[in-house]
């Protein structure tokens, strides 16, 4: 069975989703859908990039990934295909995929220009409905990927800001944040072998050791904690560290290392 996964910041308040998904199931009712999600935070293409990153490789092989976070609509950017070794990514060409492809082989970048595959006429602002869908569907029949426009060489890549690292301390910076609250962080955990007797700094709040569970912390505590993601994350036990230090993408968050 082919499955379709939907990535996109369109919510579930009105019909966009539906909408897609009726487009899907029209032309293939066998695929399988799955969400992977809809509450992104509108137009952050970085934010839904590292959301992909950390979820596609869960996927079968040939999982077909449709992510829509589509400030551009309408615009000059270009609708693409991406066929890897081992999956198809299928969105607008504004970085949104592009994390995630850094891990992947790439085969082919198709700029999906066949209006045949289009839902016709194409709304300026719906892309998502008219042409996304529409490509992402018939290649889960098994229509070629070549069949879907022309080859390009290359595609709109944005990068994660990197921790800064030095003798006694890496500054990182938070870069997604998730419905509880959680502040996740550029801090990967392949730092983790430089980190000794660790202290982390963010606002004017000191943590004085990365925990392991949520639980080593009591409730309503701030704690830092490597998280599923690979990445160090802020928390808090039972609440929200988001609420609690009134954070926002960009704040700084600072290891501070013994050597």
């Amino acid at each position: 069975m082919s499955i379709i996964t939907l990535l996109t910041d369109l919510g579930y308040k009105d019909n966009f989703v539906g909408v897609m998904k009726g487009i899907i199931l029209g032309i293939n009712p066998k695929v399988h859908i799955v969400d992977l999600c809809h509450e992104v935070e509108p137009q952050d293409i970085t934010g839904a990039a590292f959301a992909l990153k950390t979820a596609y490789k869960y996927f079968p092989k040939d999982t077909i990934h449709l992510v829509i976070i589509d400030p551009g609509v309408g615009s000059q950017r270009l609708p693409i295909l991406v066929k890897t070794k081992d999956y198809y990514f299928i969105g607008p060409d504004n970085g949104v995929l592009s994390l995630a492809l850094e891990e992947q082989e790439i085969e082919s970048i198709i700029y999906l220009d066949n209006y045949e595959f289009h839902l016709r006429p194409v709304s300026n602002t719906f892309h998502a409905r008219d042409i996304f869908a529409p490509v992402a569907v018939h290649l889960s029949k098994g229509i070629s990927y070549q069949l879907f426009g022309k080859g390009i060489k290359d595609y709109k890549k944005i990068k994660l800001p990197k921790p800064i690292i030095s003798s006694s301390s890496i500054v990182g910076e938070i870069i997604y944040m998730d419905r509880f609250g959680n502040l996740f962080t550029n801090i990967s955990q392949d730092l983790r072998n430089k980190i000794k007797r660790p202290r982390i700094k963010i606002k004017d709040k000191l943590i004085r050791s990365i925990k392991s569970s949520y639980a080593q912390v009591k409730p309503n505590n701030l704690l830092a904690i490597w998280g599923s993601s690979g990445f160090l994350e802020i928390a808090v036990n039972l609440g929200s560290a988001k609420d609690k230090l009134i954070a926002k993408i960009g704040d700084k968050v600072e290891i501070i290392v013994d050597v």
